[in-house]
């Protein structure tokens, strides 16, 4: 086996991950093995060993990627001009976008959320996913904070805000239970959709759910 360094190796685990984050949603977690992943890639079992000790090992590597490209296009939008209504509205469009976008990724986070409770973790295991566990509610806090600020700003209404903020973020991920890409479909065609489901899923938050023009 070849040994590389540097950004050839970085594109190469990236590869592995796209694989194994396939594998993963489209055959499950438990039935997938090494060499299928390997095969996925076009590469060697030894190769996919060498980056990554486990298969488990690839299911957080697969989580910490997952958590980190929606953070990145989530984020921007916390911090945005308008009230909390608007940067909340903006912020869930933008998750769904990610969503819907790198659907593998999204399944393998909430698959690492459920295999928190499993047995079979070895330590450093168990300590890894703790921590990606940290991140995502480190993520559902940022949501909060704007929760807080519509209803400090009368953008929204008087609500529960973490329960609204928990509510709201399981609803916006059961988009991935149905949604499936089609061949064509265009980036305008997934912000067009992602900006739909928001719209119904957090109508119920608003101060005002009348629409502009309804008698």
């Amino acid at each position: 086996m070849t040994v590389v360094t540097g950004t050839e190796a970085e594109i190469i685990k990236r590869r592995i991950l796209d694989a194994a984050a396939e594998a993963f949603m489209s055959q499950g977690f438990g039935v997938t093995t090494i060499d299928d992943v390997a095969e996925r890639v076009g590469a060697t079992k030894g190769l996919v060993y060498y980056h990554f000790r486990s298969k488990f090992d690839i299911l957080l590597a697969v989580y910490e990627r997952g958590m980190s490209q929606v953070q990145q296009q989530v984020g921007p939008a916390r911090h945005g001009a308008g009230t909390g209504r608007e940067r909340l509205m903006a912020m869930s469009t933008e998750h769904v976008v990610n969503l819907m976008s790198d659907l593998k990724y999204h399944w393998v986070v909430h698959l690492g959320v459920r295999e928190q409770t499993s047995t079979a973790l070895k330590p450093r295991q168990r300590d890894a996913l703790s921590a990606l566990n940290d991140l995502r509610r480190d993520y559902e806090q940022m949501f909060l904070a704007v929760v807080n600020d519509g209803i400090a700003d009368g953008s929204i209404r008087e609500v529960n805000a973490p329960l609204a903020t928990r509510t709201l973020l399981s609803s916006l991920n059961a988009v991935d239970a149905w949604y499936r890409p089609r061949p064509d479909q265009t980036p305008e065609a997934t912000r067009a959709l992602a900006t739909e489901v928001v719209d119904l899923i957090v109508g119920g938050l608003l101060a005002n759910t009348r629409r502009e023009g309804a008698s």
